[in-house]
C-alpha cells in the first residue's frame, strides 16, 4: 500500500495593513538597494568624477565675485554678529529691518561665517556644497528606477546648466531652494516605492524647509508631487489620502513654526518686515512674495526683467540661455514617455517618474512664463533639476529600447531639435566661439543619422548606436558647457545676476547682469535718478533712481547676450534723501565707471564706499545702535559691508517696508541711537527708489538739513546727528 505524503503547506505572505490587494504591483526596475551593482566597476569612479569635477569647477575663483549680492551679504554679516538678526534674517545687526525673504538660506551661510569668520569664501562655499549635493541627490533619485547611466546623465546635465553654475556660486536663496526640492523628489521616490508613510512625511518636511528658503516658490512642485503619489503609490486610496494629509501637516509644521513666531512676536521688539507696508510677515508671504509675483501688483511689471509673458518666455533672448538648452528635448521625452506608458498599470514607476519631473517642469515653467510680476532670469534654476531628470530618463529609455524603430526616430528628433536650438542660442552672441555652432549642428546631424541607419548595418549596429550617443552628448552639452565656462570665469555681482557670456550694451551692470563693476549710481544717488541695478535688457536700464546728488557714477557694465527687452521707465529726480516717488517704476540711466576720490571697492554688489567714510562710521560706533541711517537697503548694505558697522535702511529694498515717520526718526536721534545721516547714500542700487516712503522721506531729510550741518566725507553728504547746529 502506498502512502501519499500530504502536500507541504505554503505560507503566503500577508500584505501589510492598508495594502491595495487588487492593485497591480509596482512595475519598473527594482529599487537601487535591491539590485546588485558589483557588475559595474566603473560606477563609483564615474560618480566620484562627476561630483569632484562639479565641486572643483564651482569652487574655481569663487571669491572673484566678492560678496556677490551685497543685499544678502550684509544680512549674512549681521547674522554672524547677532543671534536675533540670525533668527529674523535682519539686514543689520541692530535689527532695524529684515531682508525681503525668509532666512533659511541665510542661516547656512551665517553658521559658516560664525565657524570660519565672515568672508566671501565662508559665505559662498556652502552654496557650492549645496550644488554638489543637489547633483548627487538627483543622480541617486534617477538611478533608483532607471539605472546608473540615467542618474549620471541627469546629474551631469544639472551641473552643466549655466544658471545652476551661477546660482550655486551665489548668495541668493535659490541654491538651498533647489537642493531641498531635489531632496524632496528623492524622498517622494522612496515613498512611492512601497507607500511608506515616513518617506512621505519627510517629503513634506523638506518642502516646508524649502519654504523657509524662498517662501511660496517652494510650493510650485506640490501639485505634481501630490498627484504622482496619489496615482502611483501601491497602497489603498484611503491610505494614500491619509499619507498626503500627513505630508501636508509636515509642510505646515516645518515651515509654519518660524512664521508663527515672527507673526506673534511683538512688533516693537523685532525688526521691521521688508517687503510689507504694514510690517506683517503674512503680507510679505502672500503679497510681495505671493500674488504680486503672479499678477504684478505692488511687485511691479516683470516684463523688463524676463521679457513678455507667454508660452515662449523661457526661450526668449533674456531667459533662453539660462536653462533652456535641453528644454525641448526634455519635453519630447516627457510626451513620448507618457504615450509609451499610457496603458501601464496604475503603479508603474516609469510613468510615475515622468509625471514627477514633468509635472515639476510644466507647472513651475508655467508660473515663470505667465506671471506678470517680477520674475528674474535666474529663477530658471528651479527648472534645471526637472529638465535634467527628464533628459536622464529619456536617454535611459532610448538606450533600453534602441532596437525599436519608434525609439530611434524619437531619439533622432530629440537630438536634432536640441542641436538646432543650441545653434539658435549661440547665434544670439555671434562673436562668442562661432565655430561651436557648426560643431554642434554637425554632431547632431551625424548622431541622428547614425541612430536611424544603425539597424540597416547589422555588423555595425552596436558601434553606430554607441557613436550616435557620443555625438548626441556633444550636440546636447557643448552649448551649455560653453555658457557655464563663461559663467565660471566671470565675476557676478548685484541683485540680478545672469549666466552666460556678456556683450557690451552701454547700460549698467557688471558681468552677468549685476550692478556696475566699479561703481554705480545707487538708488536715487544722482539728480537724474539713475538706477543702480538693471534688468537683463538690451538697453541695460538700471533700477529706479530716487532723489539725490553727489552719488556714485554709474558703471558702463554689460548685459546678457542677445537681450532685446526693455525695462519700465519711471522718474527719480532731486537730491537723494528727498522724496522717493511713490509707485514709480524702475528707471534706467547711464554713466561712466568712475569712483569718487578715495573710494574703496568692497567686493560686494559691485559697490564701493569711501575709506574716509568707513573711518567716520567706525569712530565711536560702540556708542550708537546704528552707525548711520540712509535710504534703501542696497545703500545700507554697501556701507555695512565696507565699514563692518550696522546701518539703518529706511524704506528697505524697494520702499515696501521699513518706512518710518519723522517723529519716529526724531525719537531715534533723541535717544542717541544713530550717529550719522547719509543723504547721498554709500553706493546703493537695488530697488530703493520707488516706494511708500513718500513725504516721510522728504520730511526726514528736511528736518535733518534744518537741524544739523552737512559735511562731505569721501564724496558723500553726511550729517553728524550727535552734533546739532
Amino acid at each position: 500500500m502506498s502512502i501519499t505524503a500530504p502536500a507541504p503547506s505554503v505560507a503566503l505572505p500577508v500584505p501589510p495593513s492598508g495594502l491595495d490587494r487588487s492593485a497591480p504591483r509596482a512595475t519598473g526596475p527594482e529599487p537601487d538597494d535591491e539590485r546588485p551593482t558589483a557588475r559595474l566597476p566603473w560606477l563609483l569612479p564615474a560618480l566620484i568624477a562627476l561630483l569632484t569635477v562639479t565641486a572643483v569647477t564651482y569652487l574655481w575663483d569663487l571669491s572673484a565675485s566678492g560678496y556677490a549680492n551685497s543685499f544678502y551679504a550684509a544680512a549674512v554679516q549681521a547674522g554672524t554678529k547677532s543671534w536675533k538678526a540670525f533668527f529674523f534674517g535682519s539686514l543689520d545687526s541692530s535689527n532695524f529691518i529684515t531682508v525681503d525673504k525668509s532666512p533659511g538660506s541665510l542661516w547656512v551661510m551665517e553658521l559658516s561665517g560664525r565657524l570660519f569668520g565672515f568672508s566671501s569664501w565662508s559665505m559662498l562655499v556652502p552654496q557650492v556644497l549645496e550644488g554638489v549635493a543637489a547633483v548627487g541627490l538627483l543622480y541617486a533619485t534617477v538611478k533608483r528606477w532607471f539605472g546608473p547611466g540615467a542618474g549620471l546623465l541627469a546629474g551631469a546635465v544639472l551641473a552643466c546648466t549655466p544658471v545652476a553654475a551661477l546660482m550655486f556660486r551665489y548668495n541668493n536663496p535659490d541654491a538651498l531652494l533647489v537642493l531641498l526640492l531635489v531632496a524632496a523628489a528623492y524622498t517622494l521616490t522612496r515613498a512611492i516605492e512601497k507607500g511608506a508613510t515616513g518617506w512621505m512625511v519627510a517629503t513634506g518636511a523638506l518642502i516646508g524647509f524649502a519654504f523657509l528658503a524662498k517662501m511660496l516658490q517652494a510650493f510650485t512642485v506640490l501639485p505634481a508631487f501630490g498627484a504622482v503619489y496619489l496615482l502611483a503609490a501601491p497602497v489603498s486610496l484611503r491610505r494614500r489620502l491619509g499619507q498626503l494629509v500627513l505630508g501636508g501637516v509636515a509642510i505646515v509644521v516645518s515651515a509654519g513654526w518660524w512664521v508663527a513666531i515672527v507673526a506673534l512676536w511683538p512688533a516693537g521688539s523685532r525688526p521691521m518686515i521688508d517687503g510689507s507696508p504694514d510690517n506683517s510677515i503674512l503680507n510679505l508671504i502672500f503679497g510681495y512674495n505671493g500674488l504680486s509675483r503672479l499678477t504684478g501688483g505692488t511687485g511691479g511689471n516683470g516684463s523688463g526683467f524676463s521679457g513678455a509673458t507667454g508660452v515662449f518666455r523661457l526661450f526668449n533672448d533674456l531667459m533662453g540661455g539660462q536653462a533652456s538648452w535641453l528644454l525641448p528635448a526634455s519635453l519630447l521625452a516627457l510626451v513620448a514617455g507618457l504615450v509609451w506608458r499610457g496603458r501601464a498599470p496604475r503603479t508603474d514607476r516609469k510613468r510615475a517618474a515622468l509625471l514627477l519631473w514633468g509635472g515639476w517642469l510644466v507647472i513651475t515653467g508655467a508660473v515663470f512664463s505667465f506671471s506678470s510680476g517680477v520674475i528674474h532670469t535666474y529663477y530658471t534654476v528651479a527648472l534645471a533639476p526637472a529638465i535634467a531628470g527628464l533628459v536622464g530618463i529619456g536617454g535611459a529609455l532610448l538606450w533600453q529600447h534602441r532596437q525599436q524603430l519608434v525609439a530611434r526616430v524619437v531619439g533622432a528628433a530629440g537630438i536634432l531639435v536640441t542641436a538646432i536650438w543650441a545653434f539658435v542660442l549661440l547665434d544670439r552672441t555671434p562673436d562668442y566661439v562661432p565655430w561651436l555652432r557648426v560643431v554642434i549642428v554637425v554632431s547632431g546631424v551625424l548622431a541622428a543619422a547614425a541612430l536611424l541607419v544603425a539597424p540597416a548595418i547589422p555588423r555595425a549596429t552596436r558601434n553606430l548606436t554607441t557613436a550616435a550617443m557620443g555625438l548626441a552628448l556633444v550636440a546636447g552639452l557643448s552649448g551649455p558647457i560653453a555658457f557655464t565656462a563663461s559663467t565660471l570665469t566671470s565675476a557676478h555681482t548685484g541683485s540680478i545676476p545672469s549666466a552666460g557670456p556678456t556683450s557690451a550694451a552701454g547700460g549698467l551692470g557688471g558681468p552677468g547682469g549685476g550692478v556696475g563693476g566699479a561703481g554705480f549710481r545707487g538708488a536715487g544717488l544722482d539728480g537724474a535718478g539713475l538706477g543702480g541695478e538693471r534688468s537683463a535688457s538690451s538697453t541695460g536700464l538700471g533700477a529706479a533712481g530716487g532723489p539725490g546728488g553727489g552719488g556714485f557714477p554709474g558703471g558702463t557694465g554689460t548685459r546678457p547676450s542677445g537681450g532685446t527687452g526693455t525695462r519700465p521707465t519711471g522718474e527719480g529726480t532731486g537730491e537723494f534723501g528727498g522724496t522717493r516717488p511713490t509707485g514709480s517704476s524702475p528707471s534706467g540711466g547711464s554713466g561712466s565707471s568712475v569712483l569718487p576720490s578715495g573710494a574703496v571697492p568692497t567686493g560686494g554688489g559691485g559697490a564701493s564706499a569711501s575709506a574716509a567714510l568707513d573711518a567716520a562710521l567706525r569712530s565711536d560706533a560702540g556708542s550708537y545702535r546704528w552707525a548711520a541711517a540712509t535710504f534703501g537697503s542696497q545703500s545700507a548694505a554697501t556701507l555695512e559691508l565696507s565699514s563692518d558697522e550696522a546701518v539703518m535702511a529706511i524704506g528697505g529694498f524697494n520702499g515696501e517696508g521699513g518706512n518710518i515717520t519723522l517723529s519716529t526718526f526724531e525719537a531715534y536721534v533723541a535717544k542717541g541711537d544713530i550717529h550719522y545721516f547719509i543723504s547721498s547714500g554709500g553706493g546703493g542700487g537695488g530697488m530703493a527708489g520707488p516706494g511708500g516712503g513718500g513725504n516721510s522721506d522728504a520730511a526726514i531729510t528736511s528736518w535733518v538739513k534744518s537741524h544739523f550741518t552737512a559735511e562731505t566725507i569721501g564724496g558723500q553728504t553726511v550729517y553728524d546727528l550727535a552734533d546739532p547746529k
